[in-house]
């Protein structure tokens, strides 16, 4: 049964006065839930442990371990944990906070909180990563909730994502640069190179021809490059079917699946799962 209703939560019920922000960690219940929930506040939310599904109006995607979501006040959503041990870490930042950060710093218009996208932008970091983003909100738990702390957590995290973040050359327009930083959304990468057109809000021949010329190659080229690069991530962190992930790429075709992976990744799925996989319970190296 699709989710019909929404509620929507406040700041003033969530972060406590005078506060920029407030944290919480919550293992998921694994019952589809009823409502999607709205926010009048930025919410910075990853999965810390387990497999999490994101339901979305327009439809849903499993978020696996390392996978953070920028959530701003206009987009629904709601959360399901895929196993019993399914837990996020989820920031509720001040509105007015994340605001006056965008403005300070240019580097950050049109990307994570301050992208004009349709579902939440997704970003993934790995176990080092993870890691390293654990150990720092340990500290912002414990510290008092300031904007000073707040930005002591943001910015070092944000520089960090930037760092990894496609090489959009300067000269390219803008609505590109928010295109490309929409498509890594499973709820954008899923409708393949239609959803690239859409994130960009431009025809397709023009979206086509500004790509090649920008990016050096076309939408569908690089939205598969984000599929495959999904769905490495899903076959070494889970134990999900290779039919749910090609799914969950836009890519049921399975034979069509096997043959994107291997031309990316220079191995089938089913091999580069079993080494990777391999190599996290019995390292074969130091």
């Amino acid at each position: 049964m699709d989710i019909m209703d929404q509620i929507k939560l406040y700041h003033a019920d969530i972060i406590p006065k005078g506060a920029a922000y407030h944290l919480t960690r919550a293992t998921l219940d694994t019952r589809r839930p009823r409502v999607f929930h709205a926010h009048d506040f930025f919410e910075l939310l990853w999965v810390q442990n387990g497999t999490v599904r994101h339901h979305l109006p327009l439809g849903r995607a499993d978020l696996s371990e390392g996978d953070m979501l920028f959530v701003r006040p206009d987009h629904a959503h709601a959360l399901q944990g895929r196993g019993e041990e399914a837990l996020v870490v989820s920031i509720s930042l001040s509105p007015d906070m994340i605001a006056d950060l965008g403005q300070r710093h240019s580097a950050l218009r049109g990307r994570f909180f301050w992208a004009d996208s349709p579902a939440p932008v997704l970003q993934h970091r790995d176990m080092r990563q993870l890691a390293t983003v654990n150990a720092a909100a340990l500290r912002l738990e414990r510290a008092q909730p300031s904007v000073f702390e707040a930005e002591a957590f943001l910015l070092p995290l944000l520089t960090s994502l930037l760092d990894g973040a496609p090489d959009i050359p300067g000269g390219a327009p803008q609505w590109l640069a928010d295109a490309c930083a929409s498509a890594q959304d499973p709820a954008v990468f899923r409708h393949g190179a239609a959803g690239f057109v859409a994130a960009a809000g431009r025809a397709h021949p023009h979206v086509s021809r500004t790509a090649r010329a920008h990016l050096g190659q076309s939408p569908s080229e690089y939205i598969n490059a984000i599929r495959m690069d999904y769905a490495a991530r899903r076959l070494s962190g889970t134990a999900d079917t290779l039919s749910e992930i090609a799914t969950d790429c836009g890519i049921p075709n399975l034979s069509h699946f096997h043959k994107l992976f291997l031309a990316h990744h220079g191995q089938t799925p089913q091999r580069y799962r079993r080494a990777r996989q391999r190599d996290v319970l019995q390292p074969t190296r130091a």
